[in-house]
């Protein structure tokens, strides 16, 4: 069997789960460069790594670069997937620089497997809270068709950063030390938020916008759902509106989704489409964002009927954000170029 040289680009946490995907899966490796800001040693569940400082030549001989999702201009994905493409290596790209450009097909390998053929040097990941939404309700557009989707997100530290989560457990802390032996009803629950990480104070509290507000009042991270199921479905036509919150929790997104289908359909033809989908668990019982940590699959429950909306419907699904909505998916692509001979 042919063994790869693969890049992994940003050792931050998505970085990191990255690697643990490749040597989870036992991708076919041959060389494994991990590239970053500055050379360094890390260790990752006990073993040291190597870390180079990124730049061009770094990609000479690299067959598969996968980037972490560092955005914008000054990002890692801007300054080096075009030259890491010049060497010969196909881009699987995390980060939003991409994912909607003209000829980067934007996968999801449950769904759209078949379009990581139409590549011309990168390939874009979704966002992760487009992703598990996606694979949720895949069966369900492929069988009834979707007319209609609301999208509340409830979405955990982790996806803003390692230093959210170390932002979140700090802050705890100190809300915790501050008012040790104080009655419940007398706690000053107030501390200092950091603002580099968050705009307000992040524990015991949530925080109804995440990114920049965009087209309508909806903030970038709400407008990603909108254009990226439209681009994965290939169906414009799916009326889409999200409210994207910010909550305090490490690990884990959680979505509630309604949706309206274009067939007239009963609950159990709705329960019985997301037990066959592909890369979902089902569960009678509500599944929660511990539930899915470090686990692959995307997790449903709580699939309910509307009782005064015909062909409408809510499901609750969680998801670890870190795995498949950002490392995971990014090793399944890069297994299906393996697989289906597109590397030689």
């Amino acid at each position: 069997m042919k063994k790869y040289n693969v890049a992994i680009v940003g050792v931050g946490a998505v970085g990191i789960e990255m690697l643990r995907c490749l040597k989870q899966r036992n991708f076919s490796l041959n060389q494994l460069r991990l590239l970053a800001r500055s050379d360094r040693i890390i260790q990752v569940d006990g073993v040291d790594y190597k870390v180079e400082a990124v730049s061009p030549e770094k990609f000479d001989n690299i067959e598969i670069a996968l980037f972490a999702g560092t955005e914008g201009e000054k990002g890692a994905s801007v300054l080096f997937a075009p030259e890491a493409v010049k060497r010969g290596a196909v881009v699987i790209d995390n980060g939003a620089d991409f994912r909607l450009e003209e000829g980067v097909p934007l996968i999801i390998p449950e769904i759209n497997r078949n379009r990581i053929k139409d590549h011309r040097g990168i390939i874009a990941n979704p966002n992760c809270t487009t992703i598990q939404m996606l694979v949720a309700l895949n069966r369900i557009f492929k069988q009834f068709g979707l007319k209609q989707i609301v999208l509340s997100s409830y979405q955990a530290v982790s996806g803003a950063g390692k230093k959210a989560a170390v932002s979140l457990w700090e802050q705890a802390e100190r809300v915790v030390e501050k008012n040790k032996g104080v009655y419940f009803d007398l706690i000053d629950k107030k501390v200092k938020p950091n603002p580099d990480i968050f705009p307000s104070q992040i524990v015991f509290n949530v925080i109804p916008k995440i990114g920049g507000l965009n087209e309508y009042g909806y903030t970038t991270e709400e407008w990603k759902t909108v254009r990226e199921t439209h681009k994965i479905f290939e169906d414009s036509s799916i009326k889409i509106t999200s409210t994207c919150v910010r909550v305090p929790v490490i690990t884990s997104h959680s979505e509630s989704v309604y949706f309206q289908v274009k067939d007239t359909v009963g609950l159990e033809d709705i329960k019985s489409a997301i037990k066959d989908s592909e890369g979902v668990a089902y569960s009678e019982d509500a599944v929660l964002p511990i539930d899915a940590e470090g686990k692959d699959e995307v997790f449903v429950s709580r699939v309910r009927e509307d009782p005064f909306n015909k062909n409408c419907f809510w499901l609750w699904c969680v998801s670890d954000n870190l795995r498949k909505g950002a490392a995971l998916n990014t090793v399944q692509i890069a297994e299906e170029l393996v697989s289906s001979g597109l590397l030689g």
